[in-house]
């Protein structure tokens, strides 16, 4: 494995996916009945923003390191407060990957399921999560258990996919897992995360998702730069399937000021697309 997300942690990528994140699990907390959460490729838990990785590249000071002292308008503070709840909770130097943020939203009955298929990283992310009953850590490949492990006994929830994309392959093999998953548990919120480089080649990710004939399909994507090359990282987006339904409203407030808060070149936007209803 290449790939280290302790390089990239809290990056302007993460902020969405976070940002996003956050905001359905605040959303399944309307409700009073528990709910459950399956990460596929779960990480260590959370990243030392002090450590050598993180300012190796420095990433995060493009990301939560715009956002974390900077107050913006209310639709989208409205947006960013779950997430910023989390923050808080830990201090400056430390950043919450996915399972923290949602172990840290949970309530009593929630329960997590998270997968990490290196022995490494489940080792980190045990001493992250491991004594709290609510989450389980599961050293397994995330695309094995996204078909074996649906639907949860919750019949509510949500399953995040967001794959290191290290392998050829990786767009089509997500959105084929989707598709089985969907199959199986066609009421679960799902989250497929994924970076993008180039718009048009993240077109192709989306037409066959599109056409697929899966309902309330969500697509949120926000671009630091215009995605014109391929070989550089413009943005992030999430296909969302069954979301909230006031969050396409809500991203649609606050979401574009995020971006240009995020912005590092020309082409900077947010955009919100409904694939299908």
């Amino acid at each position: 494995m290449n790939y280290r997300h302790a390089f990239h942690a809290g990056n302007f990528a993460d902020v969405l996916k976070h940002v996003v994140l956050a905001k359905i699990v605040a959303h399944l907390n309307l409700k009073d009945a528990p709910w459950s959460y399956l990460d596929t490729h779960a990480g260590v838990g959370i990243y030392d923003l002090s450590g050598e990785e993180a300012e190796r590249t420095g990433e995060w000071r493009n990301g939560v390191g715009r956002l974390r002292d900077k107050r913006l308008g209310e639709a989208a503070e409205t947006l960013l407060a779950p997430w910023r709840a989390v923050l808080a909770e830990l201090g400056p130097t430390l950043y919450p990957g996915s399972p923290e943020i949602v172990l840290r939203l949970a309530r009593a009955g929630d329960r997590l399921r998270l997968c990490e298929k290196h022995p490494k990283d489940v080792a980190a992310l045990v001493d992250v999560v491991g004594r709290d009953r609510r989450a389980k850590v599961t050293e397994i490949d995330g695309w094995t258990a996204l078909g074996a492990w649906l639907p949860p006994r919750e019949r509510r929830g949500l399953v995040l996919v967001d794959p290191p994309f290290e392998e050829t392959g990786e767009h089509g093999r997500m959105a084929e897992a989707f598709l089985k998953a969907h199959r199986i548990w066609p009421t679960g919120t799902y989250a497929l995360w994924r970076p993008i480089k180039d718009q048009r080649a993240d077109a192709a990710f989306l037409k066959p998702l599109a056409e697929a004939g899966v309902p309330k399909l969500l697509d949120v994507r926000l671009l630091v730069r215009a995605a014109r090359d391929p070989k550089t990282l413009a943005g992030s987006g999430l296909v969302i399937a069954n979301p909230p339904w006031t969050l396409a409203d809500e991203l649609t407030a606050g979401l574009p000021e995020i971006a240009r808060a995020l912005a590092q070149a020309e082409g900077a936007e947010a955009q919100i697309e409904a694939l299908s209803v």
